[in-house]
């Protein structure tokens, strides 16, 4: 791997993760871009699991999909245990998918019907959270070496932190939205009922509570109804 360039790549890819607008054009950026970056990789995607669940959050080819819904299905796999962080691991290699692989055999069975021949993979985190798992998929085997680790840890490490900006600026979207929201209906509960602001708050809060709804859905509920009611 000519290293000086992949910096150079790197370093770009940075910037570009960074001027992404939305979380998931990030997590999307990240799987195109390991496709493009490393060498043998035919195939780029980010796994997490959530309450045991896999979920697939981006994707770069055709079998990353059917490759995390197998083993969500089977609870096996090297991506789904990269995710959950098992043993306490951040990387996985498997050089030859074609030869028996004793820690997943049913998944290890079901990849190599999907066409794929090695595979690697990097916890995404950053010091403070865990994203889940940057997966990498060859349709030969012996594609991904020790060099090729490298670069995904480098790529990994740029997407996580890019990943951790991402979603504070989509969080902190997303509260001014719920925020806003919340102020109109509060506007609106005003005008129509004579209420003062701490009345028109004290309906919203109390059919939040009454209902087991979010305020902000209560809030979205009044602004929809012309008479202003939910």
């Amino acid at each position: 791997m000519e290293w000086r360039r992949y910096a150079e790549q790197m370093a770009q890819l940075a910037r570009d993760l960074v001027a992404q607008d939305s979380l998931q054009a990030t997590l999307d950026a990240v799987s195109a871009a390991a496709v493009e970056l490393v060498e043998g990789c035919d195939a780029a995607g980010i796994l997490t699991v959530s309450k045991g669940r896999a979920v697939t959050l981006a994707k770069c080819g055709d079998i990353v999909e059917e490759s995390d819904r197998l083993q969500g299905e089977l609870g096996e796999g090297p991506c789904f245990d990269a995710a959950r962080r098992v043993d306490g691991e951040r990387l996985f290699r498997i050089a030859d998918m074609t030869r028996p692989q004793p820690s997943w055999p049913r998944y290890s069975r079901a990849a190599r019907d999907l066409g794929i021949g090695s595979m690697t993979g990097v916890l995404l985190y950053t010091d403070e959270e865990d994203f889940g798992a940057l997966n990498l998929y060859s349709r030969r085997p012996g594609a991904f070496g020790k060099d090729i680790e490298s670069a995904g840890w480098l790529l990994a490490s740029h997407a996580a932190v890019a990943l951790s900006t991402a979603r504070t600026v989509d969080q902190l979207e997303h509260a001014l939205e719920t925020r806003h929201a919340i102020g109109e209906a509060m506007g609106i509960l005003r005008e129509r009922h004579q209420l003062s602001e701490d009345e028109a708050f004290g309906v919203l809060r109390r059919i939040s509570q009454d209902h087991n709804l979010k305020l902000r859905d209560v809030a979205r509920r009044v602004r929809a109804q012309p008479s202003g009611q939910v």
